[in-house]
């Protein structure tokens, strides 16, 4: 089991930046996969990107813009969101996936201006 907690999220204009950290209780070394989703008002949460032991993948959305990362080291797992659009203003969860494992953070909220 692990507890994942959020952080880093806040208001920008467009064209900024913010960097997501995503904190787990224990080692998330072994955790299959670290990702990170959004969910906007009245949409369906989507994935953003996720992180393997070796492989990444991106929304097509956000694809050159973001960068997942992740350091097994400090337990966290992080997203660099750069050339940001009000179209990417979502609350943004962290999620851990494993045999047996499926746990989200409470979520950060992100909110892009015009």
């Amino acid at each position: 089991q692990v507890q994942l907690v959020e952080s880093g999220g806040g208001l920008v204009q467009a064209g900024g930046s913010l960097r997501l950290s995503c904190a787990a209780s224990r080692s998330i070394f072994g955790i299959k996969a670290m990702g990170w989703y959004r969910q906007a008002p009245g949409k369906q949460r989507e994935l953003v990107a996720v992180i393997t032991s070796n492989t990444i993948n991106y929304a097509d959305s956000v694809k050159g813009r973001f960068t997942i990362s992740r350091d097994n080291a400090k337990n966290m797992v992080n997203l660099q969101m750069n050339s940001l659009k009000p179209e990417d203003t979502a609350v943004y969860y962290c999620n851990a996936k494993g045999y047996g494992l499926d746990t989200w953070g409470q979520g950060t909220q992100v909110t892009v201006s015009s």
